[in-house]
């Protein structure tokens, strides 16, 4: 299971990519396992107030419907509109071109709440057995 030393985590298997105030978020490659073949995602549009822990977008796959949570608050800068035609970069590059949104965040305390990629392991290894 790849886990990039860069990244937090989310207990619901979203990753974050922290640059300064803006951030990239994604799903776990252990998540987009979990899920199988990804065939739909469900984006907000620009400028969307997101609010940690909660929902802020979907995707879909051949197996269940999944909510996307934000790891943090903020403002969505970008969405990944390449998922629209090609919703499996999710699978195929999970922490590249599989991206899902960028946002401005409000208060980077929250990323406090996050979890580091040793933390994340961990909770994925109690999930697994």
């Amino acid at each position: 299971m790849e886990v990039p030393e860069n990244l937090l985590y989310t207990q619901e298997h979203e990753w974050i990519r922290v640059n300064g105030n803006n951030a990239t978020v994604g799903i776990t490659q252990f998540a987009q396992e979990q899920l199988g073949d990804i065939v739909f995602v469900e984006l907000p549009e620009v400028g969307t107030l997101i609010e940690q822990e909660t929902p802020f977008g979907v995707v879909e796959s051949v197996k269940t419907v999944s909510d996307l949570y934000a790891p943090v608050s903020g403002t969505v800068t970008a969405v990944n509109q390449d998922l629209e035609s090609k919703p499996e970069q999710v699978n195929d590059e999970p922490y590249g071109n599989g991206w899902i949104i960028e946002i401005e965040i409000a208060d980077n305390k929250e990323l406090e709440k996050l979890m580091s990629p040793e933390e994340y392991i961990e909770q994925c290894g109690k999930e697994q057995g």
